[in-house]
């Protein structure tokens, strides 16, 4: 049998990590596989959780207090943890019981995690569809706006581009674009030309 391997989390540096490191000590963690971090949930740095996960190795169990200690939203935890059991390395939360991927049940209620994470996901794409349908029955159009050959900036490179003593580099560096919207904007041109 592997290691039980802790990861405990506060936001911020004035609270306290001792609730936390005394369960999963309690739960045969020792105090050198604790991992922690004082940041918050938010933050995708977290250096406490990455040397965690370098640590895990397969038979090993990630124990944490409460599953939201680990995840910073739910289809992050839910792949964090997805990742785990590929890893085969288990999963428990202490205070969240029946979440222990190294059982049949908590498998099982993880899985039905994880199809509410894909159905949440599936909403917001749904619901983003939706809005732009209703933005464009109204006339809005998303995107770029077009660039016209009568454009000021398309006018400007191209008149610069005909001096041929300044480089493409220049010309780029001067009117702040990249290579390629300065070749688009010349595309432009000749595409409008008469």
């Amino acid at each position: 049998m592997g290691k039980i391997i802790g990861y405990a989390r506060v936001s911020t540096s004035e609270q306290n990590l001792d609730l936390q490191i005394d369960a999963l000590k309690k739960e045969g963690c020792t105090k050198r596989n604790i991992y922690i971090d004082k940041v918050s949930g938010k933050k995708a740095s977290r250096p406490g959780l990455d040397a965690c996960i370098v640590a895990l190795k397969p038979g090993d169990i990630l124990l944490v207090w409460r599953l939201d200690r680990l995840g910073r939203s739910m289809s992050h935890l839910v792949n964090l943890i997805e990742q785990l059991i590929e890893n085969k390395i288990g999963f428990k939360s202490i205070c969240d019981g029946v979440i222990d991927t190294t059982t049949a049940s908590g498998e099982f209620v993880f899985n039905i995690f994880s199809a509410l994470a894909q159905f949440e996901r599936r909403l917001i794409q749904e619901r983003t569809k939706a809005g732009l349908t209703a933005a464009r029955a109204r006339g809005k159009k998303g995107g770029r706006k077009v660039i016209t050959a009568q454009d000021p900036r398309v006018i400007m490179a191209k008149e610069m581009h005909k001096n041929h003593a300044i480089s493409i580099q220049k010309i780029c560096s001067t009117l702040k674009i990249s290579r390629a919207t300065f070749y688009r904007y010349l595309t432009i041109q000749e595409q409008n030309s008469p």
